[in-house]
């Protein structure tokens, strides 16, 4: 399949008994989960300036959170009408980061595109990073944190399977496993300088697509399924999902992998950023036509079931809180859209990357503020009650995209001298 699920012959470790084969590994994964802590604090003045920016913000944010939850949801501007907020608006959309950096897995293995494979492990590390994140987005917008304990299953009221939020939970952490052992299993075993066995891998990579699409989708039912809110109730929630994570995932590896080239010896080929852009070529088309055709039948059929999308695009009685939101969100897809299919984009890395941050911030708009806020105005009583996010919210916000982006800089830390050669394991360390 490729040079990763080359023979595995390579893979059987020197004779022995199972149990000196067993202690050996449990010493060499050992020292590798050492040598990988080391990675990741070590580096040049401007990764340690990277790093003391982003811990500054992400204790702002918990700070802030502290005061939410010593003072209560009163801090937020949250209400009985508006329900969820800035912090659902994130969840959603970075669970459609996580789904959308696996989809990278889909040409490097389903269709053996070898170009791809240094891009999935990169893709692979933004599903853990940003599966974090979203656990984190739900926890802080709990009233009551210490209740999370009903989440878990078998321990708590878990209301399984009738709650589409118990699957979202059970979906989402089960994703999370399946990546981190991919990733690990894959630089452990380049660590060692030996072939990583297909079977221990691959069964698992081929999962993790399907389950990459599974938490979109359970992430789209869970606002579908409350049939009291009509702005949510269409089956073409999860397919724009979908196609929003194939735009939001490709374009943070995109910028990601730029940095990565411009900071550090690891060079991606060119080949890799061109798969990338075919596909954002087709999907910011798609999600804009998605877009279209929602907003067709909302204002053709006239009826008072279009109310949340007025309120959206034009603004309702008066309140348009949310109109320049929305057509900001469109405007940067547009513009985004065209650059991504003019030819020299690809050649131009400021275009390139210029693109990308559009497409990504109008991706964020639209799948966050764009679609959980009009869901909720009017409400069932036809008040309309506006929302805009507080300070603690955006501070809290900001703390955990910081602390995701902590987790992603130091994963990447850790891969690139593995992948690259420069950190291996020793005689003694090989697990033979």
């Amino acid at each position: 399949m490729s040079s990763d699920t080359s023979s595995s012959a390579k893979t059987s470790t020197a004779p022995g008994t199972a149990s000196e084969a067993g202690l050996s590994h449990w010493v060499a994964y050992v020292r590798f989960l050492w040598r990988s802590v080391l990675l990741a604090t070590d580096g040049t003045l401007l990764f340690y300036a990277w790093m003391t920016v982003l811990t500054a913000v992400a204790f702002v944010g918990a700070n802030a959170w502290a005061q939410q939850v010593a003072e209560g949801m009163a801090l937020t501007n949250m209400s009985n009408q508006v329900s969820w907020g800035l912090y659902i608006a994130n969840f959603t959309f970075v669970v459609g980061v996580a789904a959308g950096g696996v989809m990278m897995v889909i040409p490097a293995y389903l269709y053996r595109d070898e170009r791809m494979h240094a891009v999935v492990i990169f893709g692979e590390m933004l599903a853990i990073a940003a599966i974090i994140m979203a656990m984190l987005f739900v926890t802080v917008d709990l009233g009551r944190p210490d209740r999370f304990w009903h989440l878990v299953p078998g321990v708590g009221q878990f209301n399984f399977p009738w709650s589409m939020l118990t699957w979202d939970i059970i979906v989402l952490n089960i994703y999370l496993l399946l990546n981190l052992h991919i990733v690990g299993y894959l630089l452990y075993m380049r660590f060692l300088g030996r072939a990583p066995a297909p079977r221990w891998y691959v069964p698992f990579v081929v999962i993790s697509i399907a389950w990459a699409i599974s938490i979109h989708t359970v992430t789209a039912f869970l606002y579908a399924g409350l049939g009291g809110r009509p702005f949510w109730n269409t089956a073409l929630l999860a397919p724009r999902f979908l196609a929003s994570a194939f735009i939001s995932g490709p374009a943070f590896l995109i910028i990601a992998l730029t940095v990565v080239g411009r900071f550090t010896t690891f060079k991606i080929d060119r080949r890799p950023l061109g798969t990338l852009v075919s596909i954002l070529k087709v999907t910011t088309l798609l999600n804009l036509f998605m877009v279209v055709s929602e907003v067709f039948t909302e204002f053709y059929s006239g009826t008072h079931h279009t109310a949340s999308a007025r309120y959206l695009f034009l603004g309702l009685d008066g309140h348009t809180a949310l109109v320049p939101w929305i057509w900001i969100a469109i405007g940067l897809n547009v513009v985004a859209a065209a650059l991504f299919l003019y030819p020299g984009t690809l050649k131009n890395r400021r275009i390139l990357v210029s693109a990308c941050v559009m497409t990504f911030i109008g991706c964020w708009i639209e799948k966050g503020m764009g679609l959980v806020v009009p869901g909720f105005i009017p409400s069932a009583l036809n008040e309309i009650v506006e929302y805009q996010p507080s300070v603690i919210e955006w501070r809290v916000t900001a703390g955990i995209w910081a602390f995701g982006l902590i987790v992603y800089s130091a994963a990447i830390k850790v891969a690139i001298p593995i992948l690259t050669g420069e950190a291996r394991a020793t005689d003694g360390d090989n697990g033979r």
